[in-house]
């Protein structure tokens, strides 16, 4: 139990040394942990970022991978792809003094990601793992109404519920409504996070603030790889971003969003923080995927799934 001046989630990693900081659904999704990440680098903790990756990691060199499924990018790695976050990521880290690297996993079923997890954690002696998902749909159990694009997410969340070794793994969520274009009913988000209260493995809630060093440098790095990736900025970070700005309603920084309507608002800075087994546990298909070796096969599985699964009716915010 903590005090109500506490942050929680920084209580809970308060003892722990060495820690991984992980995007969950690819992409971006790194950057969606980059204030956590920052804010631990500043307390004097050993930070290492990784990112489940959409980038062509297989014409990567072999010198550039630390193991099986496990790649290894730096500033200067494959400059021949314009799109590709993690070495975004690293360059602007190489800006800003800290250090430059960040993991990668290609996409696969769970029992490699789960191996590469631990070949990454033991190669550093990683002691807790914050998994990171930009969006909401990680935190959904498998009978809501939509479930949004929870193969990524849930791959991870799987791969990590089985390494009991790490004495720490938490799960947090930023940008609370963007999964709304992917048929996510928040609603139904929000009863799952009551859900998770009951249970205990909810460990509370706090916001991204422009007025701290986090969140200015957090903006800056979501502008940078906005400049370097115009083609295919983050929709997700662009939308927590506008959010932590102060910005509201259909904002627009992409033309990706031509065509439809953004509700930027400042829930989507919210950080929510869950103890990663407890929110494991809730999952109703997570044994189904737990043999998978390919990402379609996670794929299939979730979809195999809700065909036998009757789902919870959507519904509106009552206010």
């Amino acid at each position: 139990m903590t005090s109500l001046h506490t942050n929680p989630l920084f209580a809970r990693l308060a003892n722990s040394e060495r820690i991984l900081v992980a995007g969950a659904g690819g992409g971006f999704d790194i950057y969606a942990g980059l204030p956590v990440a920052l804010s631990l680098l500043h307390q004097g903790k050993e930070v290492y970022l990784a990112n489940l990756s959409f980038s062509a990691l297989a014409g990567l060199p072999p010198d550039d991978w630390a193991a099986d499924d496990l790649a290894v990018i730096t500033p200067d790695s494959a400059p021949h792809q314009s799109y590709f976050p993690e070495r975004t990521l690293a360059q602007w880290l190489r800006r800003h003094g800290y250090p430059p690297t960040v993991y990668a996993f290609p996409q696969t079923g769970v029992r490699p990601l789960r191996a590469a997890y631990q070949a990454l954690t033991e190669l550093h002696g990683i002691d807790a793992v914050v998994l990171v998902d930009g969006g909401t749909d990680i935190l959904l159990r498998g009978d809501e109404a939509g479930l949004g694009t929870p193969e990524e997410d849930l791959a991870g969340v799987a791969a990590l519920a089985a390494l009991d070794g790490i004495p720490n793994r938490v799960v947090v969520s930023v940008g609370f409504g963007v999964d709304a274009h992917h048929g996510v009913n928040h609603v139904q988000v929000l009863e799952n996070i009551a859900a998770l209260e009951r249970d205990g493995a909810y460990l509370g809630a706090f916001s991204i603030s422009r007025a701290t060093r986090e969140g200015a440098l957090y903006l800056d790095a979501v502008a940078h790889a906005q400049d370097h990736t115009p083609e295919h900025p983050s929709i997700v970070n662009g939308s927590i971003a506008a959010a932590v700005r102060g910005s509201f309603g259909d904002v627009r920084f992409t033309d990706r969003t031509r065509g439809s309507e953004l509700f930027v608002n400042p829930l989507m800075s919210l950080y929510f923080a869950f103890d990663l087994p407890g929110l494991a546990a809730r999952c109703l298909y997570l044994d189904r995927i737990e043999d998978t070796y390919l990402m379609r096969q996670v794929h299939s599985r979730i979809a195999e799934f809700r065909e036998s699964t009757v789902t919870r009716p959507p519904r509106t915010f009552p206010h």
